[in-house]
């Protein structure tokens, strides 16, 4: 299932703020962050419904994501 594109931004948005709060790093460096990692390209490409989990979920997911990109 494909989700609107317009409602997609707007939770690409929510999601990224989210994750910023959560690791403590600026906006502009979560949004460069979440534009190459995993999670977009699954919410993006409809993946497993990603684009339905809750915001605090794919936050937390890229949380996961960004502390692996550093080990």
């Amino acid at each position: 299932m494909n989700a609107n594109p317009i409602l997609l931004q707007k939770k690409y948005c929510r999601v990224i703020e989210c994750f910023a709060q959560k690791v403590n790093i600026s906006l502009d460096d979560a949004l460069d962050f979440f534009y190459h990692s995993e999670v977009y390209l699954l919410v993006s490409q409809g993946v497993s419904d990603m684009h339905c989990m809750s915001d605090e979920y794919l936050a937390e997911e890229m949380k996961a994501e960004y502390r692996q990109s550093f080990r």
